[in-house]
């Protein structure tokens, strides 16, 4: 069995692992911290029997790492581990394709019962969750997920780097490509999206942002 755990924070990668090793010790590990590593691994290895997906990563924005890894990997489940306990952001994180919710905050025989309960093929959300109504941004996030999902790997980054403000000679020299190329790639995007510049196209992905989690 292997497990991949992405989460940029180094010191909750150690205790998640440990967590896993603990209620699955037969486990193989592997860990990365950002979207592109995620990328390069589900690319060039074989593929993980589960990712364990911290929402907020370097190189996405909310849902979108998720909605597209799982639109690119659809085999693979997926378990978000975040902090965020918001009943929405759990039913949004379901909709848009997690296979399993675990809060951060979560006892590790909540990692192991999450874990086993996915690779049998049920979802399992955290007890609190039951009461809860259905958010209705969940249904009305599916047109954009689906639109996401529609880009290719290497559109999902120059788009995630269009959000973070970086310029198409900026995007060219950080994928290693001519800057002809990413303009190819933007106007692609755009056209997927259904919008007309940048800024429409920051603003469409607006819709599945997450704000920051208080401590």
């Amino acid at each position: 069995m292997n497990i991949l755990i992405v989460d940029d924070h180094p010191l909750f990668r150690h205790a998640l692992i440990q967590a896993v090793r603990y209620n699955l010790p037969q486990a193989s590990i592997s860990e990365t911290a950002s979207v592109a590593e995620l990328y390069q691994r589900l690319e060039t290895g074989a593929e993980p029997d589960l990712v364990l997906l911290d929402l907020h990563l370097p190189g996405a924005s909310g849902f979108s790492a998720l909605v597209h890894v799982r639109s690119q990997f659809p085999t693979i489940p997926i378990i978000v581990v975040s902090a965020h306990e918001e009943a929405n952001i759990i039913q949004r994180s379901i909709a848009h394709g997690a296979m399993g919710y675990i809060p951060k905050s979560a006892p590790p025989a909540n990692i192991g019962e999450a874990i086993k309960a996915v690779l049998e093929g049920d979802i399992w959300l955290p007890p609190n969750l039951a009461h809860h109504p259905n958010d209705p941004r969940a249904a009305s996030e599916t047109e954009l997920a689906d639109k996401i999902q529609s880009l290719t790997p290497q559109q999902f980054r120059v788009l995630m780097m269009v959000a973070e403000g970086l310029l198409n000679k900026q995007i060219a020299y950080e994928l290693d490509v001519s800057e002809a190329t990413i303009k190819a790639h933007v106007t692609a995007i755009f056209r997927k999206l259904g919008v007309q510049n940048r800024t429409q196209a920051v603003l469409a992905i607006g819709a599945l942002t997450i704000e920051e989690p208080k401590f």
